[in-house]
């Protein structure tokens, strides 16, 4: 069951549209805004956020299915998933409501959560392979018209706002 307390929208797009780009400016002006993010970020590719060598690493390639690295300042937890599939649902149920506002979703853009679909003509992909039901705006450098609103992919500061007015709406 996904932790309704804590509103999703995902940033969803092809490869080399700029969604990290977008999101590494778009973090920090949501959070001047007041808004504290979470971020989901899938990767279609093996990662390892551990370093070969160090101690947590070594003990977690030794067999522990989940592994917690902590020091003052923060903490993760590494979990091994070898025989199941990465979960949306799962992964949002590890956030704490208390700390966060909001959880971007980088990927994932089969889930039937609310989304932003970005669109770049010169990236050579079709607009309606973006495009379903849980798109609620897309952000553009083409004009482009749809029946949803459509935001200047240039312009992190009008997306924010968008953003905000969107989490009101969800209150």
């Amino acid at each position: 069951m996904i932790n309704n307390s804590i509103p999703l929208l995902g940033i969803t797009a092809y490869s080399g549209t700029g969604k990290t780009t977008l999101l590494k400016k778009l973090i920090p002006l949501l959070s001047s805004m007041g808004i504290r993010c979470g971020l989901i970020k899938h990767s279609h590719h093996n990662m390892d956020i551990d370093i070969p060598g160090k101690d947590s690493y070594e003990l977690r390639k030794a067999g522990a299915m989940q592994t917690i690295v902590a020091c003052d300042q923060r903490w993760a937890l590494m979990t091994e998933t070898p025989e199941s599939t990465v979960n949306l649902i799962d992964l949002i149920n590890k956030f704490d409501p208390t700390l966060i506002d909001l959880v971007l979703v980088e990927g994932f853009k089969h889930e039937p959560v609310d989304k932003i679909a970005l669109f770049r003509t010169e990236v050579g992909k079709p607009l309606a392979g973006l495009i379903d039901q849980h798109v609620i705006a897309l952000a553009t450098d083409e004009n482009i018209e749809l029946t949803i609103p459509i935001l200047d992919i240039n312009n992190p500061n009008s997306i924010a706002e968008f953003i905000v007015g969107w989490l009101e709406d969800k209150k």
